[in-house]
């Protein structure tokens, strides 16, 4: 029986919420190269895809929670502040 190899995906899916935005989008990036370069096995491809599909839904709802966050923020105005006008003292 073959031993699975090393890859990135050596990370188990409970941990997946723990990631920042940053580095799920990090591994969803290396996971999509090493699949690219097509050199993996069925079997790890098939996991490689599994967990890249994880990862790209928890990006999509950190992004998610962002936009609401940018949308009640323009609610309260702060969209119209313009550094420039906004910015100078009157005098």
């Amino acid at each position: 029986m073959a031993t699975p190899s090393k890859t990135v995906l050596d990370t188990d899916s409970a941990g997946e919420n723990s990631l920042s935005f940053e580095k799920a989008l990090g591994e969803l990036e290396a996971i999509v190269a090493a699949m690219e370069a097509g050199q993996m096995p069925l079997q790890d491809a098939l996991d490689a895809y599994k967990r890249g599909s994880a990862l790209l839904r928890q990006c999509q709802a950190t992004l998610t929670v962002a936009e609401q966050q940018i949308r009640i923020l323009d609610g309260d105005g702060l969209h119209d502040f313009d550094p420039e006008i906004d910015g100078k003292q009157e005098g």
